[in-house]
């Protein structure tokens, strides 16, 4: 039996991408199996790749996947050792020649390349549910680096979204949302409030994949993607942008695409319906297979 090794750092976010194209791609060959394994020390990833002798972690994969800066020396040694493609994912430290494959977000502008594969968004472990339920979603972010934060703009967004769309509405935050900005939210009338704390790590999978509409604050870009691969209709709440980086040229490209639609072009009505299918874990896993690499 083949299988998938991922090199994971235990970030729970290069973890969910890693993780998102191994299980698209035993969707589509189920035969395949998916392990993981920690990076190597510095100065054990590169004794490997000088000797190219791999002892200790295990049988030879057919292909090693991973994410985060922190796994690249271990892949390259993988590499070296076992005589294996490698596929890194999001942009990586070192020269994307030296990997197999490297799937990079489209915001990070990548480079046409045979060895490059742009990706709208990083990938993730999100798939659509059987049925959709009635019930909506609002995901709640904060202030960043790249992004301010306006309260009272917010809250009147919201007071507009549950006033014209009655729910039933669901409410979480994240870790970035202030604790007054929760204090606020909870006072919204139709709106259960479920702060991030109290929630489990299946919670919002879960819910993604069961609402039919999902609003999401524009500097939670990742929650965007998520609700997109799970088929939501998704509206975005604006926020004050600080500069336009590439994460809003990300979130400004779905617009222009349609996958999403800007509060202050919001019609006050339903979410319309995702007009195409948003798989982009799916789209990645077929490309990889089409290799014949596994």
């Amino acid at each position: 039996m083949a299988d998938i090794l991922i090199v994971s750092d235990g970030k729970a976010g290069h973890e969910n991408q890693s993780m998102g194209l191994a299980e698209a791609m035993v969707r589509l060959r189920p035969e395949l199996s998916v392990r993981q394994m920690a990076p190597m020390p510095r100065s054990r990833a590169l004794l490997t790749m000088l000797s190219g002798r791999c002892e200790g972690v295990g049988s030879k994969p057919a292909l090693v996947i991973g994410a985060g800066h922190g796994t690249h020396l271990t892949l390259l040694a993988l590499k070296r050792s076992w005589h294996v493609p490698v596929i890194v994912l999001m942009r990586p430290s070192l020269p994307l020649c030296l990997f197999d494959l490297c799937l990079i977000p489209e915001h990070d502008r990548p480079p046409k390349r045979k060895n490059v594969i742009a990706t709208r968004g990083a990938l993730n472990r999100i798939r659509p549910g059987v049925s959709k339920s009635e019930e909506g979603l609002i995901l709640i972010g904060g202030p960043s680096r790249n992004s301010g934060w306006n309260e009272e703009l917010l809250v009147r967004q919201l007071n507009e979204v549950v006033r014209r769309t009655p729910g039933p509405w669901v409410l979480t935050t994240s870790r970035r949302t202030p604790v007054s900005t929760v204090g606020k939210l909870q006072s919204l009338e139709g709106v259960e409030v479920v702060p991030v704390e109290q929630t489990t790590r299946d919670w919002l999978p879960a819910k993604m994949a069961a609402a039919q509409q999902c609003w999401v604050t524009e500097d939670s870009v990742s929650m965007i993607y998520e609700a997109l691969s799970g088929g939501c209709a998704v509206g975005v709440l604006e926020v004050p942008w600080k500069h336009e980086g590439r994460l809003l040229r990300g979130v400004n490209a779905l617009k222009e695409q349609g996958l999403l639609t800007p509060f202050d072009h919001w019609s006050g009505k339903t979410l319309p319906a995702p007009q195409q299918r948003f798989d982009e874990a799916g789209r990645c896993a077929e490309a990889v297979l089409g290799r014949g690499w596994i």
